[in-house]
């Protein structure tokens, strides 16, 4: 079971519209620092325009439109 389908058991009252990819949990755990998307990107060894598009998707399906609004979302489903 994934980090993901945990969160869902645990919190009935947070829901996906399709399940995250282990990319996008990865973007959403280095959200919550203090660090830029050119940052998460030099981390991660991507370009920032590949993580700017994992964090578009990671909104989308979360149901946010803001970084604080997804490391809240991540903190209430106990991932982060």
């Amino acid at each position: 079971m994934s980090i993901i389908e945990l969160a869902r058991t645990e919190t009935p009252a947070v829901q996906l519209a399709a399940p995250l990819t282990r990319r996008e949990q990865v973007v959403l755990s280095n959200l919550s620092e203090d660090i830029t998307l050119e940052q998460i990107a030099t981390k991660l060894f991507v370009t920032r325009n590949t993580v700017k598009s994992q964090v578009r998707s990671l909104y989308r399906k979360l149901g946010v439109s803001t970084r604080a609004e997804a490391v809240q979302w991540a903190k209430d489903a106990g991932i982060r």
